[in-house]
């Protein structure tokens, strides 16, 4: 089994445009999960969904934000499981902004997952992360169009 989820993705728009999807709440939740985010490091959010427990996943990751650059990085934790306060996954997300001559180049990286304990969850989050990237995609293309970079 792998351990972590890697994706790349362009965009036809410049990384500040990227960046607002990334980090702010009420956009956030219109391609992952409602939340309580602000883009403050040190700063402990969570993201609420429904439960699935065939996942071990009662529907609330819990967060810190670990780095912030501006338009090029951000970087969080990210803690699940059951519930009753059980952690079963412990992970780390980082969205990376490559500006491009024609736009901007996204690199997610979720890191940290154990091999047996994960698996499930794993499995469901490559395929969810893709989904998310392309909603995104979306969701840009819906309010800004395809503006160059």
């Amino acid at each position: 089994m792998q351990t972590e989820i890697k994706y790349t993705w362009f965009y036809p728009n410049a990384p500040e445009v990227v960046w607002e999807h990334l980090t702010k709440s009420e956009l956030i939740a219109e391609w992952l999960m409602k939340n309580d985010f602000q883009p403050i490091v040190g700063y402990k959010f969570q993201f609420y969904s429904n439960p699935a427990p065939q996942i071990d996943f009662d529907g609330n990751v819990y967060c810190t934000v670990l780095e912030i650059i501006p338009n090029k990085k951000l970087s969080y934790s990210w803690q699940c499981g059951p519930g009753n306060g059980k952690i079963t996954l412990d992970t780390i997300v980082t969205w990376t902004l490559i500006a491009k001559d024609n736009g901007t180049e996204l690199l997610l990286q979720q890191t940290g997952f154990k091999e047996k304990v994960n698996l499930a969850i794993y499995s469901a989050m490559y395929d969810g992360w893709l989904k998310c990237i392309k909603r995104i995609d979306e969701q840009i293309k819906a309010q800004h169009g395809t503006t160059k970079a």
